[in-house]
Parts: structure tokens; C-alpha cells; sequence
């Protein structure tokens, strides 16, 4: 079905590089809806543009200082840059609590950034779902990095590595079970591991902790040793050098033939998500589940009369039988 005018005129300005457009254009997509699946799908081929930076951590780690900090030293570089920042969502209005966007003000003047706060919405994973159609957006507009800081929620942050070329994990010296955290499961995701606030006491212990677990786990990604990177980000130290590992880390993607492969990982990840969220509609819309099925069905399941899996698949069964009786009748007209 071909667009309307008016959104191809949208993503024109967007794509040109229109700050309000560009604003507008993120409401929409956290709005979700067809408009924003319509400004999505004319955007996408425009998306190769940006490399994008995922920073996750766990909270107290200083990840929008350390952001702050990355994109001065990419300005110096002139790099444009795009900032998503995954912020809790507001348990009364939903929206985002604009934490990051307040901590950002150092940069949020230059013309060369765009900020952007996204609420969870309740969504697991540390990234929200709007999160990787706003990194696509900020790449169509013309953004050479797109960096994703993640709410910061620690070891269930992983969703970031299937959207993200290059995963930054963070910690600091002095929150005694950071390293422990790490050992439960993100340090498999780090292509970079940064210690900041490596002006604290104890800095080159958790160095040298994080240095002989990566030893000890063998973390080589694909050929890729993920270093550690000390650096104190209040006063800008190490972050040029930290810089120099991510395109040390992009260029190993590229020579490696890896980047294609995290290319269809995180394309296979997007698909999958939209079509579980698509399926997840479809069971819930009243058309396939009339006179209060579904409340009916899950009621049921409260009650132990039903198991939840035999209520998931007696409902998907209804959605899958529903749809080709319509695509039957569609036939016969």
C-alpha cells in the first residue's frame, strides 16, 4: 500500500536533517500506531548511515556522565551524534522521568546532538520498544554515531547487544558486588568493558578483577578480545582513548566480515519482536476473542482450571483459524 504524501514529506525533512522534524518524528514513534509503522517504513532504506553505541551498567555508575563526556570527545572529532536515553517510566503518566535529558545539559545546545529521553514502558531488557526505530530514525537524519544508554538496571540489560554494533558495559570501583553482577550473566554481552570513576579507591583492583575474568571466562567475541578501559568521565580522562577502542572495534566488525553477521542478528532480533508483538494484538483484539474470551479464558487459568499453556494455544489456535477463514472469504468474493 503506498504512503500518504504528507509522511513522505515528513521523512524527507527528517532526513535533511530538521530538528523539529526529528523531535516530532520520535513522538510518533513512541506513540506507536500506523502512523509511526507508515514514517518507520519509508525511513528504513535511509537507516545504514549511523554507528550505533550501546552504554549499559548498573545504576550509580555514572553512564550519563560517561555519555556526556563520549560526545564532547566526538564533537571535537566532528561526528554528529544521536543520544537515546532509556530513561523509567513514570508509574502515573507513563512518559519518561527526564533524568538523562537533565544530566545531558552540557551538550543538549550544540546543534551537532540530538537528546532524546524514551520511557521503559514497563518493558524488561533495559530498552524499550520504540528504542530501535528511534535509533533508525536518528540515523536517517543523518547522525554518524547513535549512542543507546540503557535504564540501567544491571544483568537483565542484554537486549542491548541486538541493537547496538559496539555494547559498552560500565562499572566502578567501591560497589563491592559490581564484578559479582558482571559474573551473572553481562559480561558475555561487553564489547568494551569501562571502569569509570577509576580515580576511586580500589580502581585498579576491580581492573585487575574484570582483566581475570575476561581471562578466566576466555571472553573472546568472534576474535574480539573486549578490553578494559579505565576512565574518569567528570574530568574527561581516558575517554579519547576510549573513543579509539570503539572504532578500533568498528573496524574489526568491518575487516572481520562480523559486521554482517551483528547486521542479521540484530534484523532477525526486530522481526521476531514485531511479530510477537504483532501475534500478541491479534490474540487480544475482540474480533478473534468475542464476548469476553480472553477475560474469560485467563480467569480460568486464575482459578488452576486451565494451564497457561493450554490457554495460549487454545487462543492462538482461535487467531490462526479466524485469519484463514477471513483469507477464505476474501478469496470468494
Amino acid at each position: 500500500m503506498p504512503l500518504p504524501a504528507d509522511i513522505h514529506s515528513f521523512a524527507l525533512a527528517i532526513r535533511f536533517g530538521s530538528i523539529r522534524a526529528v523531535s516530532r518524528g520520535l513522538s510518533w514513534i513512541e506513540a506507536g500506531g500506523e502512523r509511526a509503522e507508515a514514517l518507520s517504513e519509508s525511513l528504513y532504506r535511509y537507516t545504514k548511515n549511523a554507528y550505533v553505541i550501546g552504554v549499559t551498567g548498573a545504576p550509580g555508575s555514572g553512564k550519563s556522565t560517561l555519555v556526556t563526556a563520549l560526545v564532547k570527545e566526538m564533537r571535537t572529532r566532528s561526528f554528529t551524534v544521536g543520544v537515546l536515553a532509556v530513561d523509567p517510566s513514570s508509574p502515573f503518566s507513563g512518559g519518561a522521568i527526564l533524568g538523562d535529558r537533565i544530566r545531558m545539559n552540557d551538550i543538549s545546545g550544540d546543534d551537532g546532538v540530538f537528546i532524546r529521553s524514551m520511557a521503559t514502558r514497563g518493558v524488561l531488557g533495559g530498552l524499550c520498544r520504540a528504542a530501535a526505530d528511534g535509533v533508525d530514525l536518528l540515523s536517517a537524519s543523518g547522525k554518524d554515531y547513535v549512542i543507546v544508554e540503557t535504564v540501567g538496571v544491571g544483568q537483565d540489560e542484554v537486549d542491548i547487544m541486538r541493537l547496538a554494533h559496539t555494547t559498552l558495559v560500565v562499572s566502578v570501583p567501591g560497589l563491592g558486588d559490581d564484578v559479582q553482577a558482571l559474573k551473572a550473566g553481562i559480561i558475555e554481552i561487553a564489547d568494551i568493558h569501562v571502569v569509570n570513576k577509576a580515580d576511586r579507591e580500589g580502581a585498579n583492583r576491580t581492573i585487575a578483577e574484570l582483566q581475570a575474568l575476561l581471562a578466566m571466562k576466555m571472553a573472546v567475541k568472534n576474535g574480539w578480545n573486549p578490553p578494559v578501559v579505565a576512565c574518569v568521565a567528570m574530568h574527561n580522562t581516558g575517554i579519547s582513548e576510549l573513543l579509539d577502542e570503539i572504532e578500533r572495534h568498528r573496524i574489526f566488525l568491518k575487516n572481520s566480515g562480523e559486521m554482517n553477521k551483528q547486521l542479521r542478528m540484530i534484523a532477525e532480533s526486530r522481526v521476531l519482536n514485531i511479530a510477537q508483538n504483532l501475534l500478541a494484538q491479534r490474540l487480544v483484539d475482540p474480533s478473534h476473542c468475542p464476548d469476553g474470551l480472553l477475560a474469560k479464558q485467563i480467569e480460568r487459568v486464575a482459578r488452576r482450571e486451565l494451564s497457561p499453556y493450554r490457554c495460549a494455544k487454545d487462543l492462538f489456535e482461535r487467531a490462526a483459524t479466524s485469519n484463514a477463514e477471513q483469507e477464505r472469504l476474501s478469496s470468494n468474493v
